[in-house]
């Protein structure tokens, strides 16, 4: 059995900047990392610390590279990125930061534009049940049920 190598502050430190370096990353992930490499709560509180005013670690700008990302790339609604920050023990403050970064014009965009893909995936179901599918999938998204609701009464005019 191999035994796992603790680390100095040092060389956990140059690893914690290398790891935050190379993408953006929550104080929780890194916390995680420093924890894993054998160090105690004094030592990580301070490495969080120096990596912070090194700016190595921002969990603003990690909030708002989340979310502009997960709404381009996977077209998440806002409630998903919310409840996905919020596992990753991101602030309020910096959640609702991240959120405004993403434009009305935009998010208004991806949700028709998704609900029309999934609307039309669905063309041979029967019309009560495209409906209620195409609701769920927007929901699951993380889209708010307003907007969802509106989008579908446009979709079933169509």
């Amino acid at each position: 059995m191999a035994f796992k190598k603790t680390l100095t502050a040092e060389e956990a430190l140059q690893k914690a900047r290398h790891y935050c370096a190379y993408q953006e990353r929550s104080h929780q992930e890194v916390k995680e990392k420093l924890y894993g490499f054998g160090l105690r709560k004094d030592d990580v509180e301070a490495l969080l610390g120096k990596l912070i005013e090194e700016d190595y670690l921002n969990e603003e700008r990690f909030a708002i590279q989340f979310a502009g990302g997960k709404f381009r790339m996977k077209s998440w609604g806002r409630n998903r990125i919310k409840s996905e920050l919020k596992l990753r023990k991101v602030s309020d403050y910096c959640i609702k930061k991240a959120l405004k970064e993403i434009s009305e014009d935009d998010y208004a965009a991806a949700i028709e534009k998704l609900s029309l893909s999934k609307w039309e995936n669905l063309a041979g179901e029967e019309h009560i049940a495209r409906i209620k599918k195409t609701q769920d999938y927007l929901l699951y998204k993380g889209y708010e049920w307003e907007t969802v609701s509106r989008v579908m009464k446009s979709l079933q005019g169509k």
